[in-house]
């Protein structure tokens, strides 16, 4: 009984600790969500060179998608012309980090290890998008065409009013967002003055949608996709800092090298997401893991689910897989050991 009001002391303090941060995480993660364009995000990872890796990047770090959701993502770029090179890139460094999770680790972690984390996993997406850009790789057949030209979108005209092939009719740029015409004289007329046509109270009301839309997003879709895991995260941590026997076994086994491998094995195997990760590191840290081992754990985890691993394998052949788990796991102990000496 003692044990268990002991537990239940140590969830309530993790979870108020947690709370601030987790709120601004989730509420920076659904503005993101729903004022960033997706075809600004395509747009610039679909070339080649060394660009489409950086932005996928660094798109990976702040966009609020967890590895499963990445996965259907990176399919889509890729199937639209991207690069195997900024689909691995992208696929990295979604999961291993996000605003949410980067909030979370300086409340429990500090300005240190949150710092030591954004830039690793840049670093670390950089690698893995260079390596993947070497692989000679082609899509499998049938997958070689744009997904949204395998079927037919309609539009309206913002003109006339016309309903437009999405994927074969004329469309410009505006702000973001793209309108669509089904003559050169409509596309014309509206890029000779847009603000004419695009109704002032129509995009006052599309704003409150919204962000209508955004509180949704935070409340119903990214609460019921991560927090879960986030849940189960505080509860591993308060288990590790509440039962003896596993604080004295972290502390004596785990202070030294063997926390890396540690670190590495309990990563690979079992998916923890970026922001769910930040409590369980912490509570094994406080019971003496390496801080090296603990940072091991929080690159290599939230990367190898066994979603993403199956679907390597599935879209990009054995060969891309076990590519990506050499990486992850040498880049992971390289990063951690780096840590451990600054």
């Amino acid at each position: 009984m003692n044990i268990l009001i002991e537990f239940l002391v140590v969830f309530k303090e993790y979870f108020i600790e947690v709370l601030p941060f987790l709120i601004i995480g989730f509420l920076l993660s659904g503005l993101i969500h729903e004022f960033i364009p997706a075809k600004l995000v395509e747009r610039h990872l679909g070339g080649k060179g060394m660009k489409p890796i950086l932005y996928s990047t660094l798109a990976g770090t702040i966009l609020p998608i967890c590895c499963i959701g990445s996965l259907p993502i990176a399919l889509s770029l890729h199937q639209k012309g991207a690069r195997l090179g900024p689909v691995l890139a992208f696929l990295v460094a979604t999961p291993a980090t996000s605003i949410t999770a980067l909030m979370v680790c300086y409340g429990l972690l500090g300005l240190k290890f949150t710092v030591f984390i954004f830039f690793a996993v840049i670093l670390m997406g950089l690698i893995m998008g260079i390596v993947g850009n070497l692989i000679k790789f082609s899509l499998p057949k049938g997958l070689a065409n744009p997904a949204c030209c395998q079927e037919k979108e309609f539009t309206k005209d913002t003109i006339c009013g016309m309903n437009v092939d999405a994927c074969k009719g004329l469309k410009t740029e505006y702000q973001d967002e793209y309108y669509y015409f089904c003559s050169p004289n409509c596309q014309t007329t509206f890029e000779k003055e847009p603000e004419k046509y695009i109704n002032a109270k129509r995009n006052i009301k599309r704003t409150k949608n919204r962000l209508s839309s955004v509180f949704k997003y935070i409340y119903w879709d990214l609460l019921r996709e991560i927090g879960p895991e986030i849940f189960l995260g505080l509860v591993l941590a308060a288990l590790v800092s509440t039962i003896a026997p596993v604080g004295e076994f972290v502390g004596n086994y785990f202070s030294g090298g063997l926390g890396y491998l540690f670190g590495l094995i309990f990563g690979l195997a079992m998916y923890i997401c970026s922001t769910a990760s930040v409590p369980l590191v912490h509570a094994f840290i406080s019971q003496g893991m390496n801080i090296g081992a603990g940072m091991v754990l929080l690159i290599a985890g939230p990367v190898t689910s066994w979603g993403t691993l199956l679907v390597l394998r599935k879209s990009f052949g054995f060969k891309t897989l076990i590519l990506y788990l050499t990486i992850i796991s040498i880049l992971a102990l390289s990063f951690g050991y780096i840590f451990y000496l600054i």
